[in-house]
Formats: structure tokens, C-alpha cells, sequence
């Protein structure tokens, strides 16, 4: 272990759905802890790279459409190709449909799987792959949420992914953990992105989410960073199959 184990100084990480929220807060948070970045979108990065710039990082943007997973596969494994070996997957990326479950559309409950799920679980099984063929360790954090704990409402396909995500997250680590590969996820609470801005404008919902938050105001994505660095990092090389929630106490009340 190194003087600082939090110190991702030589690593390299692959974060997806870095192009704004979550994502963009956790990239340039490794990027702080010195981590090498490859932001992974399917929009303008640019904002990020130049966050990541201020830092003193590096970033590589890469176009990918994550809503079919083979591709997002085969996407990271030119990356590895092509840019050098990854210490480090964030699983960020994701989408979300809202409606009534009676009415819910089977597209909408497909799309939302294919992103949050299926290539969340194909890009782990990419990198796992890679990582045992070279021999080499890895850390893998995947984003869950407070859906992986909780079932919420009008948002079947979401609660779905999220909970299937805190599984696959501990069956991985199950099987990885022995072979050098942590596995992990980060459970945000209600934090302010794109796919939070229906709630925050609906006054009535907002004010009742505030009032169960402990910490009295809605997350920031670089709320994130700190737990993100943490279990991507040699202080967690023993910590394996854990959700941890950063949500500002919404749990805990």
C-alpha cells in the first residue's frame, strides 16, 4: 500500500456518463486524487475536460451509446487497446422513464434496463476479463441509488435496475474478490442532476424530500467524489459487496 492509499496517482479510470452530473462530479474528483480519466458519453465532454484541466488531470472523451450493451463492450476493450490498461470502472451512467406502473411501456421498461443493467453488468464482465487476463487488480464501483433500497413510485423500469444493480454488485464480489477485483457501489440519495430536475421543480414533492434529509438540502454530484476515491482506492482493498449510500441521512430517518 502506498503512503496515502487514497492516492490513485498511475491509475487509469473509465467513467461513464461523465458528461454532466454524477458522472462529471466523480471524474474530476479521481482526476483530483490523481487518476488518469476516460470520460465516456454520448454528449459533449467538454465541460468535464475542462474541470479536469483545472485540476491539473487528464482526461479522453469517448462517444459511446450505452444503450446496447455489446457495443458498450466492445467499447471498452478498444480503450484498453487503444489508450492503456484500466485500474478503475465507474458504472455512472443511467436513464430513467417515469409513469404509472399500469401503464408502463415495455420500451420504456427495456431502454431503462439495456443502460442502467445489462451494460452496467457487460462493461464489468469487460473489464473483468481484461483485468485476469493481464493479470493486473481492479477496482469496479457501480452507482446505485436509494431505489436499490426502496421502491418508490412511477418509476418501475428505474427501481428494477437499481435494485438488480445491488445484486449483481455483491454476486460479483462474491466471485471476484478472490481473484483481485473489488466490487462496490455508491447509493446517492436525492442529488441535484437532469434526472432529479422534475422532482426539484414540483414544489410539494420537493419540500417533502427536504424534510426527510437529514443534512437539509439536496446532494451536489460532488457529494459523490469523496466515496467514489475511497473504494476506488488501496484503502479499500478489503471492503467488497458493499452499497454505500451517500444521501445526507435520507436512510437513516
Amino acid at each position: 500500500m502506498t503512503a496515502n492509499p487514497f492516492d490513485l496517482s498511475g491509475r487509469r479510470a473509465m467513467v461513464t456518463g461523465a458528461n454532466t452530473g454524477i458522472g462529471q462530479g466523480i471524474a474530476v474528483s479521481l482526476a483530483r486524487a490523481g487518476a488518469e480519466i476516460v470520460a465516456v458519453g454520448r454528449s459533449s465532454m467538454d465541460d468535464t475536460a475542462a474541470m479536469i484541466t483545472e485540476v491539473g488531470g487528464t482526461m479522453h472523451a469517448v462517444m459511446a451509446d450505452l444503450g446496447k450493451p455489446r457495443e458498450a463492450a466492445d467499447m471498452l476493450g478498444r480503450v484498453w487497446d487503444e489508450i492503456g490498461a484500466l485500474d478503475i470502472l465507474i458504472n455512472n451512467a443511467g436513464i430513467i422513464r417515469r409513469g404509472d406502473a399500469i401503464d408502463f411501456s415495455e420500451d420504456d421498461w427495456d431502454d431503462v434496463l439495456d443502460v442502467n443493467l445489462k451494460t452496467a453488468f457487460m462493461l464489468c464482465q469487460a473489464l473483468a476479463r481484461r483485468a485476469l487476463d493481464a493479470k493486473r487488480p481492479a477496482k469496479i464501483v457501480n452507482i446505485a441509488s436509494m431505489l436499490s433500497f426502496q421502491g418508490g413510485i412511477r418509476i418501475a423500469s428505474y427501481t428494477a435496475s437499481k435494485s438488480g444493480l445491488a445484486g449483481i454488485t455483491r454476486l460479483l464480489a462474491n466471485e471476484w474478490a478472490p481473484l483481485g477485483i473489488n466490487v462496490n457501489a455508491i447509493a446517492p440519495g436525492y442529488i441535484a442532476t437532469n434526472n432529479t430536475a422534475i422532482l426539484r421543480k414540483d414544489e410539494e414533492r420537493s419540500a417533502d424530500i427536504m424534510k426527510r434529509i437529514p443534512a437539509a438540502r439536496w446532494g451536489e454530484p460532488e457529494d459523490l467524489g469523496g466515496a467514489a476515491v475511497y473504494l476506488s482506492s488501496d484503502a479499500a482493498n478489503y471492503v467488497h459487496g458493499v452499497i454505500l449510500p451517500v444521501d445526507g441521512g435520507w436512510l437513516a430517518r
